[in-house]
């Protein structure tokens, strides 16, 4: 199933992809919803961010390929950070290339969706506590993080976190799925989740120890190699087998 967040006129809705168009569902798919009868098809659809997070939790350095590139150690536990809700668009927002920075970098990523209240989760019950997965582009000042040796500034901008199309509930990260970067039609990034060093449960497990996690909820499983400099008026598109592509532009302020 795959569930996307829309708009279309002036109502913002949660519904179901299919061949027609968004199923429209009443209510939220974290409470309580149900379908209702009607299709908006897909011509009348504007995708949105298909969540609204209270938070956006990272992990750094989970590619070894990646950790390499910036030639920086590969951690012994997950590397945590977090990006802010006010970072969050959808597929087809700009993205907008701060007016203080001179290299923007793009960073292709598989992200979960936190289903439900989690706290102190086990690794073998955390498939309990996944929605699903979306695509997600971790966008970075990349000078500024070198400039201020931590990291919430360079991953902060607002349009910084760029999530969709969907949220695909039957998906399995630890299969071999494609975690693709373009730019411009150009292949940047090509990776798998399978090569991740720490797996999403892991990762669960270890977040939940640290922090609440709410539903709707956002963690970012890291990029494989091949980030890169983007600049204004280049498209960006990250793909993820079985979740679909994820579109944005770069502009600048």
């Amino acid at each position: 199933m795959k569930i996307v967040r829309f708009k279309a006129g002036d109502d913002i809705a949660y519904g179901v992809a299919d061949a027609e168009g968004a199923l429209v569902y009443r209510g939220s798919p974290f409470v309580a919803w149900e379908p209702t009868e009607t299709v908006v098809p897909w011509d009348a659809v504007h995708l949105l961010a298909p969540v609204l997070p209270t938070k956006v939790i990272a992990v750094g350095r989970n590619y070894v390929d990646h950790a390499d590139e910036q030639s920086v150690p590969v951690p012994e536990e997950p590397m945590i950070f977090l990006k802010p809700a006010t970072s969050v668009v959808g597929p087809e927002a700009n993205v907008v290339y701060p007016s203080i920075s001179n290299e923007v970098h793009h960073e292709a990523e598989l992200a979960v969706i936190i289903s439900k209240v989690a706290r102190y989760v086990n690794a073998e019950d955390a498939s309990s506590y996944i929605m699903g997965y979306t695509a997600a582009n971790d966008v970075t000042a990349r000078d500024l993080q070198r400039k201020d040796g931590q990291w919430a500034r360079a991953k902060g901008f607002d349009t910084f976190c760029p999530l969709g199309p969907a949220i695909e509930t039957e998906l399995d990260p630890l299969e071999r799925l494609a975690v693709i970067c373009r730019v411009n039609g150009e292949v940047r990034q090509a990776g798998f989740t399978s090569d991740m060093v720490f797996g999403v449960a892991e990762i669960i497990e270890y977040v939940s120890v640290v922090m609440t996690l709410l539903p709707g909820d956002v963690i970012l499983t890291g990029t494989p190699s091949g980030v890169g400099a983007v600049e204004s008026g280049d498209v960006m598109e990250v793909e993820i087998d079985g979740i679909g592509t994820l579109l944005n532009r770069v502009v600048k302020r």
